[in-house]
């Protein structure tokens, strides 16, 4: 018997051992399912794809076709030719931009208000949320929401009015600093150049803080609440369940809106440096956006503010990928 089983082994390998077909071909490998008809899947999806369809032609027409004006970087474009009856000039209005010690000031002010704005912005949203989140009385958790909500959809003509009223030399800030004794004069906080930018920083934070810790309050919504349980089981206090659970697990939240607001670190805008800003502080409001509005569309020389449009997307597009790349390098996945 015991000689029939080893000729048996020796002619045929058992389907489980590790040199047999099985481990290497059907176990290793999970079988290859028929391509369903791409025409049978969008049937299924139509629905989909016709909710689809108006963003899709919104974008087509209002984002990849003006696209097509950036051929007046390479011209020196006169309104009254058509679009390619121009003289073609290269990378003249590039060269101009890189040699105008203006448009560096500006580079400047642009990074160093933007860089304060993602990290004020995103540290006060998340801490908001946090707060919020920590809220047990439902009503006055509704109640703050929706306040902290409001100044997202004020006009930032409203908002700078208030703001400047309120820094004013007669303004309450003013009043409140010398009634507690702190400074014996009034401080001229829209006059001080070196004041610009925190005042750009504190009021982009008041205004959008609500609005933005919305996506945080989503996320921690969505953690498990057994955590929360076992945590305090162990004895931890509610700042510690914050700490070790609520914001490890809204990291990935946390990465991914870092990655985009760093794409748009170039473009801020210039609503708020132009409605905060004077002739006094007018170096510290100049961001690119109102660079190329006022040297470039606003003296008529529609080929160099495109050049600055182009140099704005090409740095974020650099910014997106390099964010990217880093966000799979510390194990979070890749935004795109």
């Amino acid at each position: 018997m015991s000689k029939q089983l080893r000729e048996a082994s020796g002619h045929a390998s058992s389907p489980l051992m590790p040199g047999s077909s099985l481990v290497k071909g059907d176990l290793s490998k999970p079988p290859k399912l028929p391509k369903e008809n791409i025409w049978k899947k969008a049937k299924k999806q139509k629905a989909l794809i016709l909710m689809s369809f108006p963003f899709v032609i919104w974008l087509i027409i209002f984002k990849y076709i003006p696209i097509g004006g950036w051929v007046m970087a390479f011209q020196d474009y006169k309104p009254q030719n058509g679009l390619l009856d121009q003289e073609w000039v290269g990378l003249k209005h590039f060269k101009d931009l890189f040699n105008e010690p203006m448009f560096y000031r500006a580079l400047e002010n642009t990074l160093g208000m933007g860089i304060l704005g993602i990290i004020f912005g995103t540290v006060s949203a998340i801490i908001f949320a946090l707060l919020l989140n920590e809220l047990r009385l439902l009503h006055l958790k509704k109640f703050t929401q929706t306040v902290s909500y409001l100044p997202h959809f004020v006009s930032w003509v409203i908002c700078a009015n208030i703001v400047i009223t309120m820094l004013s030399q007669e303004g309450i800030v003013n009043n409140l600093l010398m009634g507690i004794g702190f400074i014996d004069k009034p401080i001229g906080f829209m006059s001080d150049p070196d004041l610009f930018w925190g005042i750009v920083t504190i009021s982009d934070v008041w205004k959008e803080t609500g609005w933005n810790a919305i996506i945080y309050l989503a996320a921690m919504a969505g953690v498990d609440q057994q955590l929360y349980e076992a945590a305090k089981v162990d004895g931890a206090n509610r700042f510690k369940q914050m700490w070790h659970i609520t914001l490890p697990s809204i990291r990935p939240v946390i990465i991914i809106l870092l990655i985009l607001s760093i794409g748009n670190l170039i473009n801020i805008g210039f609503e708020k440096q132009m409605l905060l800003g004077n002739n006094i502080v007018a170096e510290k409001a100049l961001v690119i956006d109102l660079y190329a509005l006022d040297y470039g569309i606003g003296m008529f020389r529609y080929s160099f503010g495109t050049a600055i449009g182009i140099f704005k997307s090409v740095i974020s597009i650099i910014l997106i990928l390099i964010c990217n790349q880093f966000a799979k390098k510390i194990g979070e996945g890749r935004v795109f």
